[in-house]
């Protein structure tokens, strides 16, 4: 009987075993499938690098590099970038780095070296200690344009601030050039909206062109409340009786039925006659305005009105106040 109890408890000992064992399996699967990191995460790590490679700075001619070989003082070295894009090294000699970043120029030379003979695995180091144009050339419709010295990334908004703000002629389309990419600009569209303006206050680096554009101006001068210029949004209309409106509306002097419109062709400036009564009375339709296009409402009061010359027109339009039409 002592035989037969014993392999009674050795046989439900092992049942025990059993059950925990089966018990625990799907638990430490489950475990396991929590601790490995799932597939979005990934997909968002190859997003990020993808973004990132877009600001990276590329080598050019010019720039100054420091070359160094890890354990190896003897290769370290100051050279410049030529207008060929090569560089003199130490045991490999000419290099070839312009378009590459500093990651690729490490690659290239330690690639160089292996091949050589000179080491079995270098640890190479490439660092931009001076780029050849550590500026930033601010041009177009700015206070003070020029070139600005910038080193590291900054923000559009502070090289715009750099250069004293844009001008009362200021378009809303404002391109980049990047050094690397001369033949790519980058278009961005100011906006008054605060959100839509964070979006485009992108990076800028040194050796990029940022050039702001010209609004077409359209002139309204002559018997109105504030003879000016208003500037026309980059890809936006504008009508007469919304040029005047900008203007404060017409004197209670203005010979409506005398005003001109003058626009300039190829030919030279052309004189239109300009129905702005009926259009103030809603009986003739609104003309839209081209940029440039002068607007004249001369005074009923004046033995000369309607007799003004072209010239005089003209040039009374230069010099005017420029004012925004706003949103």
């Amino acid at each position: 009987m002592g035989q037969s109890e014993t392999i009674r408890q050795v046989s439900f000992t092992l049942v025990l075993l059993a059950f925990f064992t089966l018990v625990a399996i799907p638990g430490v699967c489950a475990q396991s499938n929590l601790s490995s990191p799932p597939a979005p995460q990934a997909a968002d790590s190859l997003s990020t690098s993808g973004q990132s490679t877009g600001t990276v700075l590329l080598i050019g001619g010019g720039d100054l590099l420091k070359v160094s070989v890890f354990g190896a003082p003897e290769s370290d070295q100051e050279v410049r970038v030529d207008q060929d894009g090569n560089v003199s090294l130490n045991f490999v000699g000419s290099v070839h780095v312009a378009g590459l970043t500093t990651n690729g120029a490490q690659d290239l030379i330690a690639k160089k070296l292996v091949a050589g003979g000179f080491f079995a695995q270098p640890q190479v180091s490439v660092f931009t200690k001076e780029y050849a144009t550590q500026g930033v050339s601010v041009l177009g419709e700015v206070q003070h344009p020029g070139v600005y010295p910038l080193l590291g990334a900054r923000r559009l908004f502070d090289v715009l601030s750099l250069a004293g703000g844009t001008t009362p002629k200021a378009g809303k389309l404002v391109s980049i050039t990047h050094r690397d990419h001369p033949d790519s600009p980058r278009s961005i569209l100011l906006s008054n909206d605060p959100n839509e303006a964070v979006k485009g206050n992108i990076d800028v680096f040194a050796g990029d062109t940022v050039l702001v554009s010209r609004a077409g101006v359209v002139y309204v001068v002559g018997d109105v409340h504030k003879p000016s210029g208003v500037t026309m949004d980059n890809g936006t209309d504008m009508t007469v009786l919304q040029a005047i409106a900008m203007a404060e509306g017409t004197n209670p002097t203005a010979a409506l039925n005398k005003a001109k419109l003058i626009r300039r062709t190829p030919n030279g400036p052309q004189e239109l006659p300009l129905a702005l009564k009926d259009m103030l009375a809603s009986k003739a339709p609104d003309i839209h305005l081209q940029s440039e296009d002068i607007i004249f409402v001369p005074n009923s009061a004046a033995k000369s009105a309607g007799k003004r010359t072209l010239e005089a027109i003209i040039q009374s339009a230069t010099g005017l106040a420029i004012y925004g039409a706003r949103p």
